[in-house]
């Protein structure tokens, strides 16, 4: 099995109209994020059907998709390594995290990072040193910045909330609005399972969150209480 094949089944599947809708929607013009990303228009779904039916691609195939200039492969092969260290062994879980790391810089957009690094990094680094998501957190690159704090949801699942909270407050300085985003997702979602543990996060540095952080943070929170808190953050 290739990732030749898989990249001519993309192409049957492909529509300009979706295309040209992906592109404006992950802001690949010039200036914006995402500037440059090429899109042949693939829908999600049907991404996700493809990765089953080469579910067997070996994990060198896998990286030649990763690498790929075209954000759907680069998406399949995503789609495909969480799949198979879903489903696979204790190694080929470390074939994927070292592929991911070695490739991070194909890992160059929200989605792509959103779908791939709670399994394939945090589901890695569970039994290990979280050192790597501190590095991630301090690097100059958006994508890795928002791995660290989108890697920590595994933990979160299994009632882990230490490293969401840590590298938070790595985040709570940083300028993009896509980092917010994140961080104030997984901070909502430690809260779900342990509010007063939101709650004293924000007591303690609320001033310092940025707005959309917090407004991600405190959803579920009643509006009172999420006027509160808004009253009181940075702007």
């Amino acid at each position: 099995m290739k990732a030749a094949a898989a990249k001519d089944e993309l192409k049957r599947l492909a529509s300009s109209e979706v295309a040209s809708s992906s592109a404006r929607y992950f802001k690949s013009g010039p200036g914006e994020y995402s500037e440059g990303d090429i899109f042949i228009g693939v829908r999600v779904p049907m991404l996700r059907k493809v990765a089953r039916e080469f579910k067997q691609l070996p994990i060198a195939e896998i990286e030649l998709l990763l690498q790929s200039t075209i954000h759907e492969e680069r998406l399949l092969a995503l789609l495909i390594a969480v799949h198979n260290a879903m489903k696979g062994d204790d190694l080929y879980r470390q074939s994927a995290y070292e592929l991911y790391c070695r490739n991070v810089r194909h890992v160059n957009n929200w989605d792509l990072v959103d779908t791939s690094a709670p399994l394939i990094v945090g589901g890695y680094l569970h039994d290990k040193s979280r050192q790597p998501l501190v590095q991630f957190a301090k690097s100059p690159n958006l994508w890795e910045r928002r791995i660290a704090i989108i890697a920590t949801q595994y933990f979160i699942r299994l009632g882990e909330f230490e490293d969401t909270v840590k590298i938070s407050k790595i985040l709570l300085s940083d300028g993009e609005d896509l980092i917010h985003k994140a961080t104030g997702w997984m901070l909502r979602e430690v809260g779900k399972r342990d509010e007063s543990l939101l709650i004293a996060f924000l007591d303690e540095h609320g001033a310092c969150i940025p707005r959309t952080a917090l407004r991600y943070a405190i959803e579920h929170f009643p509006l009172d209480v999420r006027n509160e808190y808004l009253r009181s953050t940075r702007s």
